[in-house]
């Protein structure tokens, strides 16, 4: 079972750049503003089908030019969107972004058709064939839950994302095979109980608990970031596509580091993921 399902988010990206990141009522001038895919949940999806992975997203949209971007470019990906649905007079998801000089952001979303998505456009077939299931917190606590017992109950993995992050029920924490967080967000959670974990530490790396194996620190790829935007998922997709795959939890962390690094890159979320010789060709140079 290699394949991929992705339940979640897919938002309009409206993003604009400035030197630095303005101070509470200040007002900067910025670049241009650009409309660009991405949601937590389809950056996810795209990355995996970029890098060549079997990819089935599930999902809502908006019927407008938002929610036709999404579709198309996920579609483009290779990613499997007959159960993103059209949402009528629902606006599409949106999340306004601010990138600095450094390529850091800073992001708010609106939830738009992401918040009417609800556990029954979860259906038991859409597990048939997957390997690991991706989830985040970017819709309704219920959908992740449902989509995660599902996933469980065909023997899928559950790979979660706790971002944005925000208390979750322990029935999730349960039903998670592996937990991907940074390490920001490992100190806020603390003990967990969820026995396999990657916990991403930005130009640091990241660092692998597996079981009763001594935790594994695997280094960062260098690079002169140049928006860090979508890098977070860019390394969840491509952590389920190694663990789909069947590769260990530490390959596939340390295929991963060099997916995200590859993102950094390049400006955007998913414009800015690697096909497979894109990432040969980066990590050679």
């Amino acid at each position: 079972m290699t394949g991929i399902v992705v339940v979640g988010s897919l938002n309009a990206d409206l993003v604009v750049r400035t030197e630095r990141f303005p101070k509470p009522g200040e007002t900067l001038q910025g670049s241009d503003l650009a409309i660009l895919p991405g949601g937590k949940s389809a950056n996810q999806a795209v990355a995996a089908g970029r890098l060549g992975g079997t990819v089935r997203m599930i999902g809502a949209v908006g019927d407008d030019g938002n929610g036709a971007l999404l579709r198309d470019s996920v579609a483009a990906a290779g990613v499997d969107t007959t159960h993103v649905a059209v949402r009528q007079g629902t606006a599409t998801g949106t999340a306004v972004i601010t990138v600095d000089g450094a390529g850091e952001n800073t992001i708010v979303i609106s939830a738009g058709a992401n918040g009417t998505l609800t556990p029954d456009d979860v259906p038991a077939d859409a597990f048939d064939g997957a390997g690991v299931l991706g989830l985040c917190l970017e819709v309704s606590i219920d959908v992740v839950l449902a989509a995660a017992r599902a996933a469980r109950t065909a023997g899928v993995t559950v790979l979660t994302n706790l971002s944005p992050f925000g208390a979750v029920p322990s029935e999730l924490l349960d039903l998670t095979d592996v937990l991907l967080l940074n390490e920001h967000e490992a100190a806020a959670l603390g003990e967990h109980g969820v026995r396999r974990s990657v916990v991403t530490r930005g130009g640091d790396g990241c660092v692998v608990h597996d079981g009763d194996a001594d935790p594994v620190s695997i280094d960062a790829v260098p690079v002169q970031a140049v928006d860090t935007t979508g890098c977070g998922d860019a390394f969840m997709g491509a952590v389920a596509l190694r663990l789909a795959a069947g590769d260990s939890l530490v390959e596939a962390a340390r295929f991963a580091i060099g997916v995200g690094a590859y993102a950094a890159t390049k400006p955007g979320a998913q414009a800015s993921y690697p096909t497979p010789s894109e990432l040969e060709a980066f990590l050679r140079a």
